[in-house]
């Protein structure tokens, strides 16, 4: 087969690269001397150019070089033929551990090493996991500029072996300036740290949150190399915020290298100034919110048992204006509507911070977005403030109110104010959303009053990432509320600009930016089949031990389907659908003189041992499990539907036909 001119001298180009690449001519050198030396030296006689071959294949270099040379062609025989492309180009190899990173050669990034944990003295006397052995584990989660990172789950121990590295991108925002190579001096006024969070993940699949850190990366812009390693100490959370939880050995790399360094004055003094002008700002606003508050117990003195909330502590133990928790946040294409973000953010599990002692007391820990989609569950303030967020996103007016629900209860939840005047309370924790139609005291008796549906009892304060409100009506019970935000009268707004001084943008805020959301990495499918053979061995089992046994109905368990569709439809939507093909389908499948029984059940976890334990405490559950009779047949159908950041809505129906014997 000929080539033509401009072919063959591109494949002697490919060729001569890959040779370069793997130093086959340093290694021929070596062949050669090696041969010359043990072969020819006695007899001095000549080297011929098939015992060089002949040598160079027996140590398999020839066969290195063409296992490295691998040609594909592009497209099909037609794309040849009618398309000048090149025929043929070359598939670089690489090791099957790597994965193959698109770098940009015209940007600059932060290249981010974890080389190993220590002192995690927690976990000091945890024993060496067995091969094959479930184990508690650890993994890092990291934010940096719009980019998410996560490591690769390691055992908890002691000196965690963490071995990651993470190529992070550094550019510009200016508009026009982001496809130029940043330079040191660019680089040093981009004051977003690296958030790093270290979770730990249980041998049941439960979260906690370990550790949350502000990695402050540009001591790498001194460097001489290039280079710098630094070893970070990890503080706890919450009450424990002040306590080591154990030390990561970072290193930092900029690719590529830096033409100028910077030197280490410059940095220590860019650092000053930032921090001078953080405080300072964070000052003047303390002094605002002091003033405020004063004036706000001077309309009524009652007002100092309102829950108004100004500050809140982050998990970290730092205390952060309320609003800066609060951004618009667009989910991309992974969310399509607000019910479907009210949806999403419920089915992120629900947990109160822990408190050490007893006396009923609630530690308040409004974690960063980062360690709460990280660690996948958090308090009602978390879900409040990301519900409200993803809801700003969406072009709405919302706002989250602070109050108490039944019993006095602190309680934080989301409202939205229509153009049209319609008050709409969304509750984070279970995608519920109630219509407020004020009750007004001053009518008749004989008028009759709207009944509240909703849980809400008070209400002190309510915010967004722009705007501040005090309840000062004279009842603070949210059924009498007037949400006239603009009436202040009503409400006592904070002054906007002190509110924009310390509250992105235009702020260099002490909270990190918002992280964006990721998609879901569970196969919605897959983990439906696994519960579902899960549930049935369990099923199985505990009917084994009560005597009985059992047989599945594979058709009716499919017919189960639809409603668990219809449920979450429901739940996602506020529509039901379908329900007449379900019941139609059951009569269909459950014979004359039999009784069929089904119990749903709805969770946020995959856990099926958990999840039987707790329908078995069920009555109605427990009587289709523990079903007796004449031609008992049992289902299960398990469906679970994915939704971002790996959170999952898990339905599960149980249901039994048998032979009506009465």
């Amino acid at each position: 087969m000929s080539l033509p001119a401009e072919k063959a001298s591109e494949l002697k180009q490919i060729i001569h690269q890959q040779l370069v690449k793997m130093d086959v001519h340093g290694r021929i050198r070596e062949v050669l001397a090696e041969t010359i030396r043990e072969e020819l030296a006695p007899e001095h006689q000549q080297l011929s150019t098939e015992d060089l071959i002949k040598a160079l294949r027996q140590r398999g270099i020839i066969d290195d070089v063409m296992k490295e040379l691998k040609f594909v062609t592009d497209g099909n025989e037609k794309e040849r033929t009618s398309a000048p492309k090149p025929s043929t180009h070359f598939v670089d190899r690489e090791p099957p551990v790597l994965k193959k990173t698109n770098i940009d050669p015209t940007r600059r990034y932060l290249y981010l090493q974890v080389l190993g944990g220590k002192a995690f003295l927690e976990h000091l006397q945890e024993p060496e996991p067995l091969p094959g052995q479930i184990c508690s584990t650890f993994t890092l989660c990291l934010h940096f500029r719009n980019q998410r990172f996560r490591s690769k789950p390691v055992a908890c121990a002691c000196d965690p072996d963490f071995h990651d590295g993470f190529l992070l991108e550094v550019h510009k925002d200016s508009l026009g300036d982001g496809s130029k190579m940043v330079d040191a001096t660019t680089m040093l006024s981009i004051c977003d740290p690296v958030h790093m969070v270290l979770i730990k993940t249980d041998t049941f699949g439960e979260t906690t949150l370990v550790a949350s850190y502000f990695l402050e990366w540009r001591s790498v812009l001194a460097a001489e190399n290039g280079i710098t390693n630094v070893a970070v100490e990890l503080l706890g959370v919450g009450t424990e915020s002040k306590v080591s939880a154990g030390v990561l050995n970072i290193r930092l790399e900029m690719y590529p290298q830096l033409d100028k360094t910077l030197s280490p004055e410059v940095i220590n003094t860019q650092f000053a100034l930032e921090r001078q002008k953080t405080a300072e700002k964070e000052r003047l606003f303390l002094v605002y919110a002091k003033q405020w508050w004063r004036e706000y117990l001077q309309i009524r003195p009652t007002h100092n048992t309102r829950l108004v909330k100004i500050f809140a502590q982050d998990e970290n133990g730092v205390n952060h204006p309320v609003c800066s928790y609060i951004r618009p946040l667009r989910a991309g294409r992974l969310l399509d509507a607000p019910r479907q973000a009210a949806r999403f953010v419920s089915v992120l599990g629900y947990e109160r911070a822990p408190v050490i002692g007893g006396g009923g007391g609630k530690q308040e820990q409004w974690c960063t977005l980062l360690a709460f989609l990280c660690r996948n569950k958090g308090d009602c303030e978390d879900h409040a403030n990301l519900l409200c967020s993803l809801l700003l996103g969406f072009g709405l007016e919302a706002f989250v109110c602070v109050g108490t629900k039944g019993k006095g209860v602190p309680h934080t939840w989301v409202m939205t104010l229509g153009t049209d005047g319609t008050v709409t309370f969304w509750e984070s924790l279970t995608g519920h959303r109630y219509i407020h139609r004020p009750v007004k005291p001053d009518d008749p008796p004989l008028v009759e009053q709207p009944k509240p549906l909703y849980p809400y009892r008070t209400i002190g304060c309510v915010f967004n990432h722009q705007k501040f409100f005090g309840n000062c009506q004279p009842s603070d019970a949210v059924e009498v509320c007037v949400f006239d935000l603009h009436d202040e009268s009503r409400w006592k707004p904070m002054s906007g600009e002190a509110i924009k001084s310390v509250c992105p943008p235009g702020s260099t805020s002490s909270v990190p930016p918002f992280p964006p959301l990721c998609d879901s990495t569970i196969d919605a499918a897959v983990a439906s089949n696994e519960i579902e053979l899960q549930l049935r061995l369990l099923v199985s089992e505990h009917r084994k031990d009560l005597g009985l046994s059992t047989v599945w109905d594979d058709h009716l368990s499919y017919l189960l389907s639809p409603a668990l569709a219809a449920y979450e439809l429901e739940r996602a939507t506020s529509i039901s659908a379908g329900n007449e093909e379900f019941q139609d389908a059951v009569r269909r499948a459950v014979p004359d003189g039999h009784t069929f029984k089904g119990f749903p059940i709805h969770f946020v976890y995959r856990n099926a041992r958990r999840a039987f334990a707790t329908c078995l405490r069920s009555p109605f559950c427990e009587e289709i499990i523990c079903c007796r009779g004449d031609q008992v047949r049992l289902a299960v159908r398990v469906r679970v539907f994915a939704y971002p950041e790996s959170a999952c809505a898990v339905w599960i129906m149980f249901a039994c036909k048998y032979r009506s014997v009465l």
